[in-house]
């Protein structure tokens, strides 16, 4: 089906992501046996992990009387207040246990930069700052990526609409994907900001 090498980016499938962490996206650990199954349908499988420093701008702990879901003005961007998570080298941050990582190439990390966050797996919320990941599909001529994992409405969202920003052929594995919902229909916005871009909507059973 897939002629030319394409690429599998899994996003985000870290503990603080799950039930019981400290961001959990409702039922997010559905899709990691899905995400392992799906790992032996590509040649080069890609992972990207949140990996905040502990004195993040997005955390509502690192700003007095503020809550998580309350917006500020951070370094000139808008900015949503979430719980501490995800902070490098703990356990938050380590991805799930049952996530097999055995296949991975290469992981990426995003939201080192404690001024800015960065939802996209390709740049940060300004496009100040790139993760690598751009430069290493360019460097191995990888025009087609598929992505899953968590948040749909969020990570997943804003690393598709980069993703055809760059000229990528991008494909969205719903039943991979999983959404916070932090709003009321979030989740369907997201679905129809990424088709409105060209990404390709599709489920795991047109692969498998």
């Amino acid at each position: 089906m897939r002629t030319e090498m394409s690429a599998l980016i899994i996003v985000d499938l870290q503990n603080d992501f799950l039930p019981g962490g400290a961001l959990p996206v409702p039922r997010g650990d559905e899709v990691i046996p899905l995400a392992n199954k799906l790992q032996r349908r590509f040649e080069l499988v890609l992972a990207t992990q949140d990996w905040h420093p502990p004195d993040h701008g997005s955390f509502a702990a690192n700003h007095p009387g503020k809550n998580p879901g309350d917006r500020i003005m951070l370094d000139g961007i808008e900015q949503i207040l979430w719980p501490v998570h995800c902070v490098q080298n703990t356990h938050g941050a380590e991805f799930a246990p049952s996530f097999d990582t055995s296949r991975i190439a290469q992981v990426f990390h995003k939201g080192l930069d404690p001024r800015i966050d960065s939802y996209s797996t390709f740049f940060d919320n300004a496009h100040r700052r790139e993760t690598g990941l751009a430069a290493y599909l360019k460097e191995r001529s990888i025009k087609d990526i598929y992505l899953l994992g968590l948040a749909l409405d969020y990570c997943v969202k804003y690393s598709a609409l980069d993703a055809r920003q760059l000229g990528l052929n991008t494909r969205v594995i719903l039943d991979g994907c999983r959404g916070i919902g932090l709003e009321p229909n979030d989740v369907d916005r997201a679905l129809d900001e990424m088709k409105r871009v060209g990404a390709i909507l599709l489920e795991s059973c047109e692969l498998l």
